[in-house]
């Protein structure tokens, strides 16, 4: 049976308070985005736990400050520096107002300190990128490694009501966001509003009149830009649903089920179609997207050669009027230092987007971060205790219902009590949905019982710590779950250090040795991604081995050959009995006939034992066991078509 079969599962599972997926926008999409940070969770004081995770980092980021700062201030040097080049080095006046010859040893302390000044800035510029690339992968390669731990100890029920989109997306995407926080949000609000003031204070020192006009007419530019950059926003926003859309459908028709699905059914041709028809849609949207960016920097020219046109007017009007001090150095410094306004004039316009969507970032990871466990070990938590209770598993009146089901919900687990002895092979039969697999995740405490006890080793599960467990516990299942690695290195995983003589005595245990030694590279070959490079009977046999490798005292099989062919369940089912020798066993199973040897059979019905016994007993009884174990017996074979058709 599958981690959750039909009807044997938690209900609503997929959905829930975390299954709706929270993705990071492009910051160009300003409505979506905005939609985005409002759907982001309130965390309490979000500013103060930021503040903790660079806590480490005080020293370096004051320095960053600093930096910033320096660096932001250097900017408005160079065009005051041109005022001086201009005005004295290049046109000197003499008393009598004549312009004179050059005056080189002023041009040449001038050049020399822009040079200087752009080469510090750069300097720093490099000084600061570095800084802050480092503190904010560390912070981010901290927070992921932090996240994946705290998901580690999650119970099974978040992953099984959480997709794995969304938790991905978490690690990924908003863990992956952290590193440019401090570069695109904390550095760049900082320099922006420091070269700003800066740029002003500089402007109303070089013509106080020229300034206001500059402070008149630059709104007019910046608005004009924001518009058009909003449409190419809106077609940026399409562009990346329909990239999003032919990845989708890449993943869905190029992964190995897909093709094969598609190959069965002979939809090649549909799927090609399909991509086609949103791949001309992406050309459409890009040339859209190109034409609309055209219009955008032709937006941006015109309004950069034209407010230093009208400034040469203006700076005109002001000499034929008898200005005396607007030179020809002041409108060069002067359009000088206007053109450096721009930009930062339009990020700080988005000051407060960009503080939301890093607060809505942070606030999605400590979401995550702050969810507790359902399942700890008790501070006073013990290990499993060897001797001759070891093995053993007892229900005690337990019932059970999975976290999303109601108060008013039937228990999937009602009132179930049995006990099984160390070293019995005991076996949980019924129909589909009855809470058979429920059992199985009770036993290591995969769940906890909403009512009554689990004992494992004669002591309440809940007073063992978990860890101790579940290495006493081996589990195979349904599916199957092997990396995509070498056989060697999946065996492994059930223990690191085990030797090549331990890897060919657990296989030839689960009857799987020979099979893996006939393959080119033995234990050495890649099984290829979840196993597709082998057969099913095959991976089961693996997971057997993997399992005998951790050599657990208890063995819970969760319907291990209901997937299998007619063959492969026979060659299957002797690795299981073999294993199961020596161990107590819990089989889950679908089809009687693989229980029929087993010391005790337990029926489920609804979420009760309704029978107990061997099959022999249970048989004879002429009950709800004796009903299922003829019409499995019964079930006609179906034959292929005969030779008249």
């Amino acid at each position: 049976m599958s981690m959750h079969g039909a009807g044997d599962g938690p209900p609503g599972a997929q959905t829930g308070k975390f299954g709706k997926p929270r993705t990071r926008i492009s910051a160009a999409d300003e409505s979506a985005q905005r939609a985005a940070n409002a759907d982001a969770p309130v965390i309490p004081n979000l500013l103060g736990r930021i503040a903790e995770l660079f806590a480490p980092h005080r020293a370096a980021l004051t320095l960053t400050v600093v930096l910033v700062l320096v660096a932001a201030a250097l900017s408005v040097i160079p065009p005051l520096l041109t005022q001086r080049a201009f005005d004295d080095g290049l046109f000197p006046v003499d008393p009598s107002g004549e312009i004179t010859a050059p005056n080189l040893s002023v041009l040449a302390w001038t050049v020399g300190a822009m040079i200087a000044v752009y080469l510090i800035s750069a300097l720093l510029a490099v000084w600061q990128t570095w800084l802050t690339s480092t503190i904010g992968n560390k912070v981010m390669g901290a927070l992921r490694v932090r996240m994946f731990t705290h998901l580690q100890s999650m119970e099974l029920s978040f992953f099984t009501r959480t997709k794995t989109g969304v938790i991905q997306s978490r690690l990924q995407n908003d863990v992956g966001g952290v590193a440019s926080v401090l570069t695109n949000t904390v550095s760049s609000v900082l320099g922006n509003t420091v070269t700003v003031i800066s740029a002003f204070i500089a402007m109303w020192l070089l013509n106080w009149q020229l300034t206001l006009v500059a402070l008149v007419l630059m709104p007019f530019m910046v608005i004009a830009q924001r518009r058009v950059g909003k449409v190419r926003a809106r077609i940026a926003g399409q562009t990346q649903e329909s990239l999003s859309e032919m990845t989708a459908i890449t993943q869905e028709t190029l992964s190995v089920s897909g093709i094969l699905l598609s190959k069965s059914f002979t939809r090649q041709q549909n799927e090609i179609d399909r991509y086609a028809d949103e791949n001309r849609n992406q050309i459409g949207l890009q040339v859209r997207q190109q034409m609309t960016g055209q219009w955008f920097f032709a937006m941006v020219n015109i309004f950069m050669s034209s407010i230093p046109a009208i400034v040469y007017l203006v700076a005109g009007l002001l000499i034929a009027n008898g200005a005396p001090d607007v030179t020809a150095g002041t409108i060069v410094a002067f359009t000088t230092v206007q053109a450096r306004l721009l930009f930062p004039l339009m990020a700080l316009m988005r000051v407060s987007l960009d503080l939301q969507t890093s607060s809505a970032l942070f606030a999605r990871i400590f979401e995550y971060l702050d969810l507790r466990p359902a399942i700890t070990d008790a501070p006073t938590a013990r290990d499993v205790a060897s001797g001759p209770l070891l093995g053993r598993v007892e229900f005690e009146d337990v019932t059970f219902r999975y976290p999303d089901a109601t108060d008013e919900a039937t228990p999937t687990l009602d009132g179930v009590s049995f006990a099984i002895e160390p070293g019995q092979y005991a076996a949980f039969v019924g129909p589909s949905g009855a809470g058979k697999t429920t059992v199985s995740y009770l036993v290591p405490r995969l769940y906890e019982a909403t009512g009554g006890t689990v004992r494992f080793a004669g002591d309440d599960v809940r007073e063992l710590r978990h860890g101790s467990l579940v290495d006493s516990i081996g589990i195979v299942s349904q599916e199957t779950y092997l990396f995509h690695a070498t056989i060697a290195e999946n065996l492994r995983y059930a223990k690191p250090d085990a030797t090549d003589a331990e890897l060919e005595a657990a296989a030839r245990a689960a009857n799987i040795h020979e099979t893996i030694v006939s393959f080119p590279d033995g234990y050495d070959t890649t099984v290829g991604e979840r196993g597709y490079r082998l057969s099913g009977g095959e991976k089961q046999r693996i997971a057997i081995a993997r399992v005998l490798l951790k050599d657990p005292p208890v063995l819970v099989l969760d319907e291990a050959t209901s997937a299998l062919d007619t063959i492969s369940e026979r060659v299957v089912q002797q690795a299981l009995d073999d294993a199961a020798r020596g161990r107590t066993t819990i089989a889950i199973a679908h089809r009687l006939s693989t229980v029929v040897a087993a010391d005790v059979i337990f029926v489920v019905v609804a979420g009760r034992i309704v029978e107990q016994g061997t099959h022999g007993e249970l048989v004879g009884a002429n009950g709800v066991y004796a009903s299922l174990y003829r019409q499995q017996e019964h079930v006609p074979v179906l034959s292929g078509p005969s030779a008249d058709g």
